[in-house]
């Protein structure tokens, strides 16, 4: 059975998961680079980018396990990229290069739909004009048995997690803070509602929290 899943989203200390003022060179915002050093630090992350060495430990181990038996991704827009509104042109492919490290069928959910982009490495984006729900139900059909990983942004997990979207959360609290952006657990009340912690984990750069649904 289809799972969907939200792995490796790192968080600072004070519970941002993005910075203010997004643009193409603050991919995550002002100042929120920090959340990621843990992930380019490890093997698995060096990999992503081309990049040989890098740690074997925890990280690397909780980092590897969120891809595995992944299907399908389910992002928000400002994940695929900074434009805002209609888009002017279809030049903008992604903060990732010719090869998106997905390789899967990749929803998008956005106001303003565009054609489908299919990417080297077996990538392909789809642009949908619909509700969190919606695009999940999307990303099931193309995951065919396996599972869903929302891949962010912040708003998406937030809201995927108040409609009790989501099956299993590894969040990565990271020894920074921001002090503005976009908080996880804004309108949560704390922890997720009906999510039980199942797993804690010290890692060398980030505490690995894992809930599940009740």
């Amino acid at each position: 059975m289809t799972r969907i899943r939200v792995h490796s989203f790192a968080v600072s200390t004070d519970g941002y998961g993005a910075g203010p003022h997004q643009a193409e060179d603050a991919p995550l915002g002002e100042g929120a680079e920090a959340l990621h050093t843990w992930v380019f630090d490890t093997a698995y992350g060096r990999s992503m980018i081309g990049a040989e060495g890098g740690s074997t430990g925890v990280d690397d181990a909780w980092l590897r396990r969120g891809d595995d038996g992944i299907g399908a991704t389910l992002m928000g827009r400002n994940m695929f990229g900074p434009v805002r509104g209609p888009w002017p042109d279809l030049s903008w492919q992604g903060w990732w290069g010719d090869e998106p490290p997905y390789h899967h069928d990749v929803v998008v959910l956005t106001h303003h739909e565009r054609p489908d982009l299919p990417m080297a490495g077996g990538t392909t984006f789809h642009f949908v004009d619909v509700d969190v729900e919606a695009g999940l139900a999307r990303a099931v059909q193309y995951a065919d048995g396996a599972d869903v990983r929302i891949g962010g942004g912040v708003s998406v997990v937030r809201e995927a997690l108040q409609r009790r979207l989501v099956d299993q959360l590894h969040v990565a609290v990271v020894e920074a803070r921001l002090g503005d952006g976009e908080r996880l657990w804004d309108d949560l009340e704390g922890w997720p509602e009906g999510y039980a912690l199942v797993d804690r984990e010290v890692g060398e750069g980030a505490v690995h929290l894992l809930f599940e649904r009740a």
